[in-house]
């Protein structure tokens, strides 16, 4: 929080981006490693955690807040993981954690809670049974592909305990690309209506293509985390994964990491006609390369509209062929 301009700025692109569509500017509760905090002035390493992590997340709200009073948006507060659950401590230690996170949000008056990125669904369902005693809409994501959780629960299975546990939102976020993603979120929704069960639906996947991973996701890429550039999704692709997500039924549709501010305007452009308008980013750009046609090389000219972009199929350039496999199971 040293820099709040730039950090200011920077959610304003993606405010502008996103024209408001279901635009959530947020900040998760960090935890930090209290054996590195030395006793201060007799305030114990524990406090001094507790008392930063409590000023990071005031600051955050405060910000989040402006941003989203300038472009009409909703402000969430995220929670995630609990080391407390792979410790084996239990229910009660990681509800204990995940109620210190959202007593911060609601003084600074969030509109709704994220519980996100979990691996086990069973830590997920603890977490939004006390993020529900807030009495604020909760959302819930894992970051699972089609094998489903990290203790071998299906996708289906794990959307209905966590509609079951109370979520008002249910889906699945990061890890996968947006194709893989649309798999899993279709055998939710599958699983969902089979159950009679009717939670809105979200997707945000990475923006990284990661066919062929196993439950690890784009952690399993060789390329991970210093040469992914290769495999960053188009702003094309998140078209067609915005229309698929949109026609399954899912209406919180945004990315996660690798993701851009071009491609959550690709979201927004895709769904425009849907929601009646375009984001304020596209007043200086028009879809699928129409500004294509200003330009001064015949060759340019011609790479203009929705036909050719689309069924376009991207080369990396590359001579040869990568030089390493995927990782099946890499350490996490």
């Amino acid at each position: 929080m040293k820099n709040l301009a730039l950090k200011k700025s920077f959610h304003i692109l993606y405010e502008r981006h996103s024209g408001n569509l279901n635009r959530v500017v947020r900040y998760r509760y960090k935890y930090l490693t209290l054996t590195l905090l030395p006793t201060i002035g007799g305030t114990t390493p524990q406090n001094l955690n507790g008392r930063r992590c409590i000023d990071l997340n005031k600051a955050a709200c405060r910000l989040a807040h402006e941003v989203a009073n300038e472009g009409n948006a909703l402000v969430a507060g995220g929670v995630t993981q609990s080391p407390s659950y792979t410790q084996g401590k239990g229910k009660d230690a990681v509800q204990s954690n995940i109620r210190d996170q959202v007593r911060v949000f609601l003084d600074n008056n969030v509109d709704f809670i994220i519980c996100e990125f979990f691996m086990y669904v069973e830590e997920a369902e603890w977490v939004i049974e006390e993020a529900k005693k807030s009495g604020l809409p909760v959302a819930a994501t894992m970051c699972i592909g089609t094998t489903g959780d990290y203790a071998d629960v299906s996708p289906g299975e794990c959307a209905v305990r966590m509609a079951k546990a109370g979520a008002d939102v249910v889906g699945v976020n990061c890890m996968f690309d947006p194709y893989m993603t649309i798999e899993t979120i279709k055998a939710m929704k599958e699983a969902l209506d089979g159950a009679g069960l009717r939670p809105y639906l979200m997707t945000q996947p990475n923006g990284f293509f990661t066919t062929g991973t196993g439950k690890e996701g784009y952690l399993a890429c060789p390329e991970y985390p210093f040469a992914m550039e290769a495999r960053v999704v188009t702003r094309f692709d998140i078209n067609k994964f915005a229309r698929a997500a949109y026609d399954l039924g899912v209406r919180y549709i945004g990315g996660c990491c690798g993701f851009e501010a071009y491609h959550i305007r690709a979201i927004a452009e895709e769904l425009s006609e849907e929601r009646g308008k375009l984001p304020p980013a596209s007043a200086k750009h028009k879809p699928w390369g129409e500004n294509n046609k200003l330009s001064g090389t015949p060759a340019i000219r011609e790479r203009v509209g929705r036909a050719y972009w689309e069924n376009l199929v991207p080369s990396t350039g590359r001579p040869t062929p990568p030089t390493h496999d995927l990782n099946p199971k890499p350490k996490v």
